[in-house]
């Protein structure tokens, strides 16, 4: 790379934006090729698990599907679940055994294409490159209802991303909103603590932890059910619109049974509705809720039944589950917030994407980047880390790999047809 002169953007060939698992997956593969490149990091590499995880947070998929490029997991409990620390490790020790060309702490607020360039204009100054890759994930903005501005005074509230654990929440009684897989373990860590728990329920689904004499996990990758593209899923590109089915890897993993929880004492209720006069209000549908969720993690285990009866696979028969508990006909819909002893609200429910700062017109009505594996329309474009951005692991540690090793082809042959176009002019 030639030295800048004063003034001008710092020019690579590629630029990487975001320090995660994705991006320094992609980095993996450009230095293993020696392709001149940088990865432009907005915090530390790995931030995300760093800072946006609570204490007893660990991954509900077993170690051994932690598959970085060139790092896959070689510690002592591939089937056991890494806690927060541990990943972060991870990330740290992948890092460390390539050495990535890394400049951390560097916001970028504008991309955009100039001529046959990309400019970036980064918090510590202008950058250019041939191709550009989008390595930040779909989870940026963090979501909480307007309905929150109606909370009473001295109810304290926070986002799930902010939650660290029971003891940093005033004592008293906690509304938990949402039940996705984050709403569902911080509902279970505070109630392991002892903290009387509200939870709102939607409609987010739930798997069994193990079926069978097997974790789930393995006996949907022996069904090649990671391998299998979004074009070919039932749902198409709707199931990246879906909630993740709740389980955790706590203690061991284990279910999560919001039925269990509301025999030890959780008061469950439907889907949150909004606040009117201190008084929080909810939907009807909370039976119907519970028996959803059911019914999704049965009809994995119907088709496992069926891989395993296909495929003549020795496995010990299991009793099927049979709910321990249902709400009564006229479950609470409602909940004096003024009166009632909770002192805090953790809203668990997701975040929205934010890609404003990118000036190119390839995105859809609701923001999201249009693609085909990551690969733009926009020539030297990529993204890398979206959720479903082509398989169940493509925002995982199980699948990222593929996905960076795909899009390394796309611009290694870029690269490729832009030199020999080069030489032509020359000629």
């Amino acid at each position: 790379m030639n030295t800048p002169t004063p003034g001008a953007p710092r020019h690579h060939s590629v630029i990487i934006i975001g320090g995660g698992q994705a991006g320094l997956s992609a980095s993996w593969y450009l230095k293993d090729a020696g392709i001149d490149h940088l990865v432009l990091e907005k915090h530390r590499i790995g931030h995300a698990w760093r800072s946006e995880r609570w204490d007893t947070f660990c991954l509900v998929t077993p170690n051994w599907q932690c598959t970085l490029p060139g790092y896959p997991y070689r510690g002592s409990d591939p089937h056991g679940f890494m806690k927060k620390d541990e990943i972060v490790e991870y990330i740290d020790g992948f890092a460390a055994s390539f050495a990535p060309p890394v400049r951390e702490g560097v916001t970028v607020s504008k991309l955009w294409r100039e001529g046959a360039l990309w400019r970036i204009t980064g918090s510590d100054g202008e950058y250019s490159a041939d191709q550009v890759v989008v390595a930040v994930g779909g989870y940026h903005i963090p979501v909480v209802p307007r309905a929150a501005e109606k909370l009473p005074p001295g109810i304290a509230q926070i986002h799930s991303s902010d939650y660290l654990n029971p003891e940093s929440l005033p004592e008293g009684e906690v509304l938990v909103v949402g039940t996705g897989q984050s709403g569902c373990q911080i509902a279970e860590d505070l109630h392991l603590a002892g903290r009387r728990v509200h939870l709102c329920v939607g409609d987010a689904p739930r798997v069994a932890r193990a079926y069978r004499g097997r974790d789930v996990v393995e006996w949907l990758d022996k069904m090649k059910y990671y391998d299998l593209p979004v074009d070919r899923h039932p749902l198409g590109t709707g199931v990246r619109e879906k909630t993740n089915h709740y389980v955790t890897g706590r203690d061991g993993g284990r279910d999560i049974d919001l039925r269990k929880f509301a025999l030890e004492g959780m008061q469950l209720y439907g889907r949150f509705d909004g606040i009117d006069d201190g008084v929080a209000q909810f939907g009807a549908g909370l039976r119907g809720y519970l028996d959803d969720a059911d019914a999704v993690s049965e009809s994995i285990k119907d088709s496992i039944d069926k891989f395993i009866a296909a495929n003549g696979i020795e496995a010990p028969h299991e009793a099927r589950y049979a709910p321990v508990w249902q709400p009564a006909s006229d479950a609470p819909q409602r909940l004096d917030l003024r009166a009632s002893a909770i002192s805090a609200v953790v809203w668990c429910i997701g975040f929205r994407t934010d890609f404003s700062w990118i000036a190119e017109p390839i995105f859809d009505g609701r923001g999201y980047p249009g693609h085909e594996r990551g690969v733009t329309a926009a020539p030297g474009l990529y993204f890398l880390g979206l959720p479903w951005q082509y398989t169940w692991g493509s925002g995982r540690f199980s699948g990222i790999a593929r996905d960076a090793h795909y899009l390394f082809e796309h611009i290694a042959a870029l690269r490729a047809r832009s030199g020999q176009a080069e030489l032509s002019q020359a000629a």
